[in-house]
């Protein structure tokens, strides 16, 4: 404490009232001007107390000494105010130190909270300091988080930069973030994200699916996502992320199917055969002609998974 205001305390020998014997003149002196004062008073709040105590100390430190001029408060303007420095910008505070270890899931607890320290630290052994307002976690000395105190929480409290990338990437997800993305994708897939993020209760818990919707996007291309998406609301209009993970597995996504390019060549080849074939040729040979035609292989290569 008289570090943080910058002072220092010299204490005197217990039991000998004679080594500071102002202090103690003082201190009886307040005992009666003040608490006798207000001996009979009935107070139902502290505030109200400190309050009548207050406009007694100011009557107090203005009344005029007895045997010189003026008073304790004008002593105190005029020859100590200006050696005065100003306080510290917060109170002191008293803390709780404390020791615990820091759990797979990169939480202390506090109480009832679970504050987050950096992923780094996990099974490590760090020393907590807890104070009013505030929870202090030091590592061999170093200061590696800090958090605001709560009375209570049901959630654990977290900071995302304690967090390792895949978990922080979920915390930074947000309703407005996935809507934006879906509009851009295409009418259908925007339309796919809003059931995701729409069917729950609470609209987090869509967060995943729609995560899932942009890792089909980065596998697959935005333009066969889209037709996959449409495809599915033409079956359904609930489509759920199986549905479009299957069309897009199967090449259901509305490409143009070649199966119907390998009939046509073979029929086009058998016709060419039949009417360039000589009448007078044998029925053997018009039999062998076609028994030679092969169809490359490469006709037979649909393009599909």
């Amino acid at each position: 404490m008289a570090e943080h205001y910058g002072t220092a305390i010299i204490p005197a020998r217990p039991v000998k009232p004679k080594d500071k014997p102002n202090a103690e003149g003082t201190v009886k002196v307040l005992d009666t001007w003040i608490l006798a004062a207000l001996r009979n008073r009935k107070f139902l709040t502290f505030q109200e107390l400190n309050t009548a105590v207050h406009e007694k100390l100011e009557e107090f430190n203005a009344k005029p000494f007895q045997k010189k001029k003026g008073s304790r408060l004008s002593v105190f303007i005029e020859k100590e105010k200006d050696f005065l420095m100003p306080l510290p910008a917060f109170p002191y505070e008293t803390a709780v130190w404390s020791t615990a270890t820091i759990q797979p899931d990169y939480l202390m607890t506090v109480e009832n909270c679970k504050y987050s320290v950096p992923y780094e630290f996990i099974g490590k052994k760090v020393d907590i300091r807890s104070t009013e307002n505030s929870i202090e976690v030091f590592y061999h000395g170093q200061r590696i988080a800090s958090h605001v105190r709560k009375l209570y929480a049901s959630e654990p409290i977290y900071i995302p930069e304690h967090m390792p990338e895949n978990p922080r990437k979920f915390l930074e997800y947000n309703t407005e973030s996935f809507l934006e993305w879906g509009k851009a994708m295409g009418h259908s897939t925007l339309l796919v994200i809003k059931h995701f993020l729409f069917m729950h209760k609470v609209e987090q818990q869509g967060y995943k699916s729609c995560a899932s919707l942009m890792k089909l996007a980065d596998r697959y291309g935005t333009e066969r996502l889209e037709n996959a998406c449409a495809k599915a609301l033409s079956y359904t209009p609930n489509p759920s992320l199986k549905n479009i993970s299957t069309i897009l597995k199967n090449g259901q996504d509305g490409r143009v199917p070649v199966y119907p390019a390998v009939f046509l060549s073979l029929f086009s080849a058998f016709c060419t055969i039949i009417l360039t074939s000589c009448l007078e040729f044998p029925l053997i040979q018009k039999w062998d002609s076609l028994r030679q035609f092969r169809i490359p292989a490469s006709a037979y290569d649909t393009g599909l998974p």
